[in-house]
């Protein structure tokens, strides 16, 4: 955070803190979320009940991403603020840091979830793969500690976010099921998945699939020229028919993987564009983690077969 930012960040939570009253019957619980996905998530189990502010849109990468003055001002202004944790928005883990000192309710979703279901990594700040929704089983979970969270900072409404909750728990099973059909059609020797930075190991232990990233856990790791000779050696090996872009990853990190193994005579197809660390656009299908989790998984296995 730079140094203009954080005299802000002290300035404009110090006049909040004057300013800042308690709300009447009227007023609607005022939430603030980093990834879309949470955001998503949150306007799910809220609904009409709560404003929902997302700091980060469609193809934004939360490992890179930095406050903006604007992100500041519901930051402080926020009655919760729902984030991933795991230093998966490792730029703003200040920002949080300093909210905490505030009357400001921050809940990292990650650690509602038990460390021996996490994913390890030496790579990583956190030593756990932050990625955790591409996991229904853990998303699920994050899924009741949102509805535990607004009960409690919001009784009176409780009811109707235990409510919409199991509805949309319901959605997720449904989701779960659906997804293992479309799974089921690829043959396992054919589960590789080659895509730009490492976001998909909860997805390749969930339903057998062996991950590999170009990039590491997080997006702030170059690869470097042995990185991708390296995996474009198994590809060839492996036979790999296809590899995916991210949508929130720059492509030219994986067209340069493609002409690597064009180099040696082999060919391999880039198939199509994952959602790996931000939801599609607003108004879309991919737009929701639900549909982004269906739209991921056609596209993988469409491709692969």
């Amino acid at each position: 955070m730079t140094k203009r930012l954080t005299i802000l960040l002290i300035l404009t939570i110090t006049f909040f803190s004057c300013k800042k009253e308690v709300k009447n019957e009227n007023q609607k619980l005022n939430v603030v979320t980093t990834t879309s996905m949470i955001t998503d998530l949150v306007k799910n189990i809220g609904g009409d009940m709560i404003e929902v502010k997302g700091l980060m849109g469609s193809g934004v990468d939360p490992h890179l991403y930095k406050a903006s003055e604007g992100d500041v001002n519901k930051l402080v202004t926020a009655d919760i603020i729902f984030y991933n944790g795991l230093h998966l928005e490792g730029k703003l883990v200040e920002v949080f840091e300093k909210m905490e000192s505030q009357d400001v309710k921050t809940i990292p979703v990650g650690e509602s979830l038990e460390k021996n279901t996490l994913i390890g990594s030496d790579y990583f700040a956190s030593n756990y793969d932050p990625h955790i929704w591409f996991s229904i089983k853990n998303w699920k979970i994050v899924t009741e500690s949102v509805i535990k969270e607004l009960s409690i900072i919001d009784p009176k409404n409780a009811e109707v976010f235990k409510t919409n909750g199991k509805t949309y728990l319901s959605k997720l099973n449904d989701l779960e099921i659906k997804l293992k059909e479309i799974i089921s059609t690829l043959p396992k020797e054919k589960r590789i998945l080659v895509t730009a930075h490492d976001a998909f190991s909860y997805f390749g232990k969930a339903y057998d699939f062996n991950v590999v990233g170009l990039q590491g856990l997080s997006t702030a790791t170059e690869a470097g020229v042995q990185d991708v000779q390296k995996l474009a050696n198994f590809i060839i090996e492996k036979e790999v028919k296809a590899i995916f872009v991210e949508s929130s990853v720059p492509k030219r990190t994986i067209e340069a993987l493609q002409a690597a193994v064009k180099s040696k005579d082999h060919q391999v197809t880039i198939g199509g564009t994952l959602y790996s660390d931000a939801l599609g656009n607003p108004g879309t299908v991919e737009g929701t983690y639900i549909g982004m989790f269906e739209y991921n998984v056609n596209t993988i296995t469409n491709a692969l077969k």
